[in-house]
């Protein structure tokens, strides 16, 4: 393909039109080639046409799960900075999404600059002071709900069925606190 660009790219896989847009702009601020895909398909489409050094992956993309988007990117490249946003903190999807080649693993809302010191953060740093958390029975139950929703492919009635739990209660759960 040539000589590798000085410019860095970025593509940015987001099914939330306005939040892509502001986030490729803000990008191209920064000196940034963004594309925008909004769903797996497109991601392989401009996959097609380019390697990325950089990508932004959303957790969640309509009803279909992001990380084959991670897992496409690093097939791509491995080298590939790959930071995953997602709407809710979930200790089983950020696992999987690392061991899928992420970067770094980031709550929305997460801006700019968040996104950027995640990617300069790629190698990780072992320094980090391990500090005991006290975990409350909600935050055990949210991070189930949530693991349960990922390995179900984000499907809401399976996902129900797997943790006993009727569909509408699990519907005003996720309703109190959304997916995105």
């Amino acid at each position: 393909m040539g000589e590798p660009s000085l410019i860095p790219s970025l593509i940015i896989v987001e099914d939330d039109a306005t939040f892509a847009r502001t986030l490729q702009r803000s990008f191209e601020r920064r000196g940034y080639r963004v594309r925008v895909a909004a769903s797996p398909a497109e991601l392989d489409a401009l996959l097609e046409a380019e390697t990325p050094t950089h990508a932004v992956v959303d957790l969640k993309l309509g009803t279909a799960s992001g990380l084959p988007c991670v897992a496409r990117l690093h097939a791509q490249d491995p080298a590939t900075l790959i930071v995953v946003l997602t709407g809710y903190a979930s200790i089983a999807t950020a696992v999987e999404a690392i061991k899928l080649g992420a970067c770094h693993y980031l709550v929305k809302p997460s801006n700019t600059d968040d996104i950027e010191a995640a990617f300069g953060k790629a190698p990780g740093n072992p320094d980090v002071p391990v500090t005991p958390r006290a975990a409350s029975l909600k935050t055990h139950e949210w991070e189930m709900i949530n693991e349960t929703l990922a390995a179900t492919g984000f499907n809401i009635s399976e996902t129900a069925r797997r943790l006993g739990m009727h569909r509408r209660t699990l519907a005003r759960k996720l309703e109190k606190r959304p997916v995105k």
